[in-house]
């Protein structure tokens, strides 16, 4: 009898083990804090990765999942409190936030006050560099002062000849943004790309998303006119980025990538595809753009990175706590880059320290990352191999 009933129990455990209701008793936790559906869907679906693989606290696995509020802004109190707050739990020994708005530098203060054991990771830092470093273990933004060199270069690998800049007064008031255009002029004058600057209004102002939206679909015909058709165009802002795909497809141009690049931005609009059944699945997702693309006729001419910036950073960061709490890795771009490659098979990344212009030190706690661009019907350029010269590096 006594037999029967162990076969039963093991029995019992393993179709639960089957169906993803239990786990073994985790070791730790790990706290993941990300915006919901409505604002920040990619960074979630990051989280729902790491569920995926190593379960979550709920049904005896690793991963606690929480998400801020859509207006985290008006209560930045609550924000704080809810990512603070999972350092009640005993077994808690990291927390990552993506995105790490406003408030997380606070959130990470008060659980290091109670805590110091648990890692505090900020994925795409909205707070000042000295700020966010001053608290988090490790701190993630993209490597926009990379990317100011590397965007203008695989435009002319495309096979552009001129490069339009597109922003407004407010996006060029932030430093890391207007370095960036400075750095993308530099490096246009020095690979033979004639640099230009267009202003156009800002979503946020009168006009609205529908006016500034508006202006994108009027203009891109009469700049390529101007320009000439072998123009690449980038612009700083998301509202900017669906118009101005749909009439470089229509109209000619190219398109290297986005601000915070995804297939996800712009692309579906643009081109009126729905991605529904490809929900999560990156690579079919790209799949699927291309083959329109490509069906427009604008092969080689629009770019992105194949998987997600949020999506990724919320999983690698994940996976490097784990990787740190198992004694297999430490804060080191090495493991990082590792991190994130596990989740995008087929892409490289490269990733780099912040460097604080007015001392020139490096902060090896403040990494800053990017991914290899894609070129629809061409593929991948390689960008992530090329050495940004050290010049570029202290344009202000």
């Amino acid at each position: 009898m006594r037999k029967v009933w162990g076969l039963l129990v093991v029995a019992m455990a393993v179709l639960l083990l089957g169906t993803g209701l239990a786990f073994a008793e985790a070791p730790y936790h790990i706290g993941i804090v990300t915006g919901t559906v409505s604002q920040s869907e990619d960074d979630l679906r990051g989280a729902e990765r790491l569920i995926e693989e190593y379960g979550d606290v709920a049904n005896g696995g690793i991963i606690q999942h929480i998400t801020y509020p859509d207006n985290f802004m008006q209560e930045m109190e609550t924000t704080i409190s809810q990512i603070a707050g999972l350092s009640d739990d005993p077994l808690m020994k990291a927390i990552i936030v993506n995105q790490a708005i406003p408030g997380t530098t606070e959130a990470f203060r008060r659980v290091k006050e109670r805590r110091p054991d648990i890692l505090c990771f900020a994925g795409e830092a909205h707070e000042d560099p000295g700020v966010i470093e001053s608290v988090a273990d490790l701190a993630i933004n993209v490597h926009n002062i990379y990317r100011g060199y590397l965007i203008p270069l695989a435009a002319k690998k495309m096979g552009a000849t001129d490069f339009v800049h597109i922003s407004f007064p407010r996006h060029m008031s932030y430093e890391l943004l207007s370095r960036r255009r400075n750095i993308m002029e530099a490096a246009c004058n020095d690979i033979g790309l004639k640099f230009h600057f267009e202003t156009a209004p800002d979503p946020v102002s009168d006009v609205g998303v529908a006016g500034a939206q508006q202006f994108i679909l009027e203009k891109v015909p009469a700049w390529l006119e101007k320009y000439g058709p072998n123009t690449a165009f980038f612009c700083t802002n998301d509202a900017h980025t669906e118009p101005l795909i749909r009439q470089i497809v229509a109209h000619g141009g190219y398109f290297v990538e986005a601000d915070l690049p995804s297939p996800l931005m712009g692309y579906p609009g643009a081109l009126g595809i729905d991605l529904s059944a490809e929900k999560g699945d990156f690579q079919a997702i790209t799949k699927k753009i291309e083959e329109v693309i490509i069906e427009k006729g604008a092969s080689g001419r629009l770019g992105t990175w194949v998987y997600s910036y949020g999506y990724t950073t919320t999983a690698g960061l994940g996976e490097l706590a784990i990787r740190i709490l198992n004694g297999k890795a430490e804060i080191s771009l090495e493991d990082l880059v590792a991190c994130y490659e596990k989740f995008t098979p087929g892409a490289t990344w490269n990733c780099g320290y912040y460097m604080d212009l007015n001392t020139g030190i490096e902060k090896t706690n403040h990494m800053l990352v990017y991914q290899d661009t894609y070129v629809f019907g061409k593929g991948f350029l390689e960008m992530t191999k090329v050495e940004v010269p050290e010049k570029y590096l202290t344009i202000k």
